[in-house]
Order: structure tokens, then C-alpha cells, then sequence
């Protein structure tokens, strides 16, 4: 009798992978829902994120110590994030759920240009390729939605933003445990909205919250940020940043049908949105086949040799 082996270490990332890309596609619906403002909600869900970490760190007695060197490097990449939180809650905003996690895809364009840069890893032909595609899909829902310019500016820049803290995070995996490099991060994009409102004069302004503002923060603080978070992090040990960029590409397939769900969004896309979110979509789903055939084909092809 043969047994089926055990899942692997990079299969059980990958659903890993999956399942925090599922949760984060929530996060846009949350966004709608919650009737504060873009820089407020983030705030207080890097607020809740940040004291959700810490009691599981004193609970689970867990040392989070680290250097003045890595303090720094962490405290500096949040503040990438934070942008990236900002500019995609803002978009929401400004936008619709579907728009601002379609141009969230523009990620993977931006990983394929910018990891070569960071890491010693060659230019891929097909990633830029599938980048361009994605690049495609995105001028067309300009064309056609341009009432949503704006949301799709900010959609693209918090994309560019998600592309370098998910290289950066790549490499950091390797060196520290996943829930001390999300604790630091996260208190570090808080420390920098924090400041931006106090300079800004933010703190004195109102924003308290109603009741259904309370439990959706506390929800995305919690699952959508901490969990989530050091989820995506965790992962980034066995998966490459283009990799865990091309999965997180499917954050748009979950939202947009949450949001259809939740607000019935899919009424208010034209044609053209469709045309453009089509190609971005395919890209997303038929890279990794073009990626197993070029790799078996080179395999065939040095055996022959």
C-alpha cells in the first residue's frame, strides 16, 4: 500500500500564503466600511496591531530583543509600510474597493523591476513580461475609468510602496523570527503616522469612533494585521519576494468579490474595467504554468546536451 508524502515545507507555505492573501483581501471591504478617514483608520489599526503583539509576546514569553542596528532597519522599513497603508485606504476612499485592489496587482510589475536592484538575483524576461501585461490591464481601466483617476494614482504608488517592503522583508526573513520583525515594523509605521499627526495637528482634531468602527478596527488590527502580517512575513523563508508578489496578486480576486458581495461593485465597473482587469488576472494565474514549462524545457534541453 502506498502512502501519498507528506506535504512539504513550501507547500504548506504556499496555502499559508494563500489563506493571508484571502484574509488581506478583506481588508479593503473593512476599509470601506469603517466611516473614519484613511490616515485615522490606519493609526488605530497599527495602534491595536502594535498592543495585540506585545501581550503575545508577554504571554507566550517570548525574548523580542533586538540590536540598535536592526531596530533602526525596522523602524525605517515601517514607514514604507505606513505609506503603503495610507495610500491604499485613501484610494478606497477616493475610489472603489475593486479599483484600488486591481491596481495592488501593478506589485508584481514593480517586484520584477526592483528586486534585481536589491538582491543579487538576474533580471527575468518573463517576470517584466508578466509585469508589462499587468501594466496593460491598468492603462485600460485608466481609459475607462477615469473618474477613478486619482484612487488609481494613489492604487499604483501604495503598489510600488507593497513591492519594496515585500523585497526588503524577503531578506530580513532570513535573519530574524517573523512576529519580532512584524512587531517592529508595525511600531515603527506607527511611530511615523503618529508624528505626521502631531505635525499636522491630527491629535487635535476629533476622531472617536461609533460602535460598528470599534469591532471592524479590532478585526483588522488583529486578523488582518498581526496574523496576517507575521504570516506574510513567516513564509518569505521558503517563497521569493516575486513569488509571494505574484500570489498576493490574487488579493484583488478575493476583494472584488467581496466587495460584490458587501456593495455590489461589479455594477459600477464598465467594460473596459473587465478588459483591463482580465489581462491582470490571466497574467496572475498563467505565470507560474509559463514558469514550469520554460524551466522543463531548459531542464530537456541541458539533458540532451
Amino acid at each position: 500500500m502506498k502512502f501519498k508524502p507528506a506535504i512539504t515545507e513550501l507547500e504548506k507555505n504556499l496555502l499559508l500564503l494563500h489563506a493571508t492573501v484571502f484574509i488581506w483581501g478583506f481588508t479593503g471591504i473593512l476599509g470601506a466600511l469603517i466611516s473614519i478617514s484613511a490616515v485615522y483608520l490606519v493609526w488605530y489599526r497599527l495602534l491595536i496591531a502594535f498592543v495585540s503583539l506585545f501581550l503575545y509576546f508577554i504571554i507566550a514569553k517570548i525574548d523580542f530583543k533586538i540590536s540598535w542596528k536592526y531596530l533602526l532597519q525596522f523602524i525605517f522599513t515601517g514607514a514604507i509600510i505606513g505609506l503603503h497603508w495610507l495610500l491604499f485606504f485613501q484610494s478606497i476612499k477616493i475610489s472603489t474597493v475593486s479599483v484600488t485592489l486591481v491596481c495592488l496587482s501593478a506589485t508584481t510589475l514593480f517586484t520584477a523591476v526592483f528586486e534585481p536592484l536589491v538582491t543579487s538575483k538576474s533580471i527575468s524576461k518573463l517576470e517584466i513580461m508578466a509585469g508589462l501585461i499587468i501594466i496593460t490591464g491598468i492603462v485600460l481601466i485608466f481609459k475607462f475609468e477615469t473618474r477613478y483617476t486619482k484612487g488609481i494614482i494613489l492604487g499604483l504608488i501604495s503598489a510600488s510602496a507593497a513591492s519594496i517592503f515585500t523585497i526588503i522583508n524577503s531578506q530580513f526573513a532570513k535573519q530574524k523570527p517573523a512576529p519580532v520583525i512584524a512587531f517592529y515594523e508595525l511600531s515603527g509605521a506607527f511611530l511615523w503616522i503618529s508624528i505626521y499627526l502631531f505635525f499636522t495637528g491630527g491629535f487635535h482634531k476629533s476622531f472617536a469612533l461609533n460602535k460598528d468602527d470599534m469591532i471592524y478596527l479590532l478585526i483588522l488590527g488583529t486578523l488582518c494585521t498581526s496574523v496576517a502580517y507575521v504570516a506574510g512575513v513567516s513564509v518569505m523563508q521558503y517563497i521569493s519576494a516575486f513569488r509571494v508578489a505574484l500570489i498576493t496578486n490574487l488579493e484583488p480576486v478575493y476583494g472584488i468579490i467581496l466587495a460584490f458581495i458587501f456593495f455590489g461593485d461589479l455594477k459600477k465597473m464598465t467594460p473596459g474595467f473587465w478588459i483591463g482587469a482580465g489581462l491582470i488576472l490571466s497574467t496572475i494565474f498563467l505565470f507560474p504554468v509559463a514558469q514550469q514549462k520554460i524551466a522543463a524545457y531548459k531542464l530537456k534541453r541541458n539533458s540532451i546536451r
